[in-house]
């Protein structure tokens, strides 16, 4: 868990000089996006993972913007990073709401495992009695996990404050340990903009 947290403090140091050179040349260019902003850095929370987000548009005003996500599940122990390409459209009817879609990867780590291993079902002397035999398996092994995303939302920049609300839906296919699976994301977003 340590590891974790030193790789998050660098990935957080790292991101804060990136964001102060960027909103330096936005200020001597008077360039940024038609979202509103250029960078934000905030808080992701979901149902199934949250974490650090940060999201950048590039240069032009053609709504185009990179977002990395550094995550964890709540049960897990371990991190995941994603990085996503997204395409940013400007809802006409309200100033500051954007409509977005894209898609990217992400890579994670996780150490142990929890699941249900086997279910019996047995049935005692011919009768109606039925016993429901689970047996759980707890593991301490380290995972690595990779897969492709998709991301689809809506934010909202707000017009007198420094501060962009999101939500968003992102699907996921995921392998790990040799198991593949489609899971389902859904979060809402906080970023503080530059």
């Amino acid at each position: 868990m340590k590891r974790i947290s030193s790789l998050l403090l660098v990935v957080v140091l790292l991101c804060s000089t990136t964001l102060a050179s960027a909103q330096s040349k936005k200020k001597s260019s008077g360039g940024g996006s038609s979202s509103g902003y250029s960078t934000g850095i905030g808080l992701r929370g979901g149902g199934y993972s949250s974490g650090l987000t940060i999201k950048h548009f590039l240069s032009g005003k053609n709504g185009v913007a990179l977002e990395a996500l550094v995550t964890t599940e709540y049960k897990a122990r371990g991190a995941r990073l994603t990085l996503l390409g997204e395409k940013h459209k400007a809802i006409s009817d309200v100033k500051g709401l954007q409509f977005y879609y894209g898609a990217g990867f992400h890579l994670g780590a996780y150490q142990g495992r929890y699941y249900f291993d086997d279910v019996r079902y047995y049935r005692y002397h011919k009768k109606d009695s039925y016993v429901v035999y689970r047996r759980y398996v707890a593991d301490d092994a380290t995972y690595v996990a990779f897969g492709a995303d998709l991301i689809l939302g809506l934010e909202y920049k707000m017009e007198d404050l420094p501060f962009v609300v999101g939500v968003d839906y992102k699907p996921y296919f995921e392998v790990f340990n040799g198991y593949t699976g489609f899971y389902n994301d859904a979060a809402v977003s906080l970023r503080f903009t530059f």
